[in-house]
């Protein structure tokens, strides 16, 4: 699968986070492969949500 196409899914996967408890990269990693079958890993996640301007779990995480 192309780049721009798992960078997408992490962008819809992240947008459908709560946002009291966003994913971690690994989580992502792990519903990419259960949903879509994709087998990525972690670091790749990392590196793709980065280009993505996307912030890591713990910042993107919103208090109570």
């Amino acid at each position: 699968m192309a780049s721009e196409s798992v960078k997408n899914l992490i962008q819809k996967i992240v947008a459908e986070e709560d946002v009291h408890k966003p994913f971690s990269d690994q989580k992502i990693a792990k519903l990419l492969k259960e949903r879509e079958g994709l087998n990525i890993a972690r670091r790749t996640v990392t590196k793709y949500r980065e280009m993505l301007s996307i912030l890591s779990s713990t910042k993107r995480k919103r208090p109570h």
